[in-house]
């Protein structure tokens, strides 16, 4: 009789990124048996974070709040009241109210890691969630024409060719237990979010980024569905993958995650409107550079095109599970 093999612990998986699409992720990641560590980007300037940021020097809240109601195990009115955003009032229009406790557990823990901490606890969060750095960093452009764009905020709005994004400062310090996060971890995920302004402030974060190459950890790519206008305008699976590489020096990933699902012709019109179309899957190029390619339909359509949580987190699962097997 053949022995069914099973993995005897826990996966740690280290996810990286910010932005709307990592918290989708995260909601069907944290149903599976992982230990989970996410570490967001601390680079945010804009909205209710950017305000708080400039006026109370703590890094921006709003990435970190979205990881936080993602893997909380809260009652379902408590993360509406976390994301609760107010509209009128002139000191709190535009504030949600997850960010100003944030900002208060700051100030009363004394740092923001400590603040991070103890909110999860309160929202009995599934895993631990991590700033890249314990404070704010500035995300530059350099444009295809040379020029010059600060704020991450900024970034896309300029409406050119991004050649790179740099730090401010350049050799800014991880938090010292994302770097032990990543040096144990036996994943490393990274994406779905915005290429250069979630996605890249944590790569450029320098020991960080060595972490990641060093580690022996399967390490996964997460695509985004659609391009985004000022960002990653007509850009293939590979051309996230390549900037990633120009900015990096390292091929990082072993599997890549890609939709192939078809998105109905009326959803594209609507995306088309906004400057945006479905990211082309370049499998060829791909497969030719040594990438193992994961194509299955993994969008959802409601309001906007999100992943699929449940079926992007069975994929993840059992590329991590099949990883951990091989080494025993």
């Amino acid at each position: 009789m053949q022995t069914i093999q099973k993995i005897v612990r826990r996966p740690k998986i280290v996810v990286i990124g910010g932005g709307t699409g990592l918290s989708v992720m995260l909601r069907g990641l944290k149903e599976k048996p992982l230990d989970i560590t996410a570490i967001v980007t601390v680079a945010d300037d804009g909205g209710s974070s950017g305000i708080l940021r400039s006026e109370l020097q703590i890094p921006p809240p709003g990435d970190i709040r979205n990881v936080l109601i993602a893997l909380a195990d809260a009652e379902p009115l408590l993360r509406d009241v976390l994301k609760y955003r107010f509209n009128t009032g002139t000191a709190l229009a535009g504030h949600s109210l997850g960010n100003l406790m944030l900002a208060a557990m700051t100030d009363i823990s004394g740092d923001f890691v400590s603040g991070i901490r103890q909110l999860s606890q309160v929202l009995a969060v599934r895993g631990r969630v991590l700033p890249a750095a314990n404070r704010a960093i500035v995300l530059h452009a350099e444009l295809e024409d040379g020029s010059i764009v600060t704020g991450e905020s900024m970034i896309p709005k300029a409406g050119k060719a991004i050649k790179r994004v740099f730090l401010d400062p350049v050799d800014v310090e991880p938090l010292a237990e994302a770097v032990e996060a990543l040096e144990q971890a036996d994943a490393i995920l990274i994406g779905p979010g915005s290429l250069y302004t979630s996605i890249m402030p944590n790569l450029l974060v320098p020991k960080l980024a060595q972490a990641i190459v060093a580690s022996e950890a399967v390490k996964l790519f997460v695509c985004n569905v659609m391009t985004q206008p000022g960002e990653t305008d007509n850009y293939s699976v590979g051309d996230h993958l390549e900037a990633i590489y120009a900015h990096i020096g390292h091929h990082l990933f072993d599997y890549v995650i890609v939709n192939d699902g078809e998105i109905p012709p009326q959803v594209e019109a609507q995306y088309a409107e906004l400057g945006s179309k479905a990211v082309h899957l370049d499998l060829d190029v791909l497969t030719q550079k040594g990438y193992k390619v994961i194509a299955d339909r993994l969008v959802l359509f409601r309001k906007f095109l999100r992943h699929d949580a449940e079926r992007l987190s069975h994929h993840i699962y059992k590329l991590v599970e099949n990883w951990m097997l091989r080494k025993r």
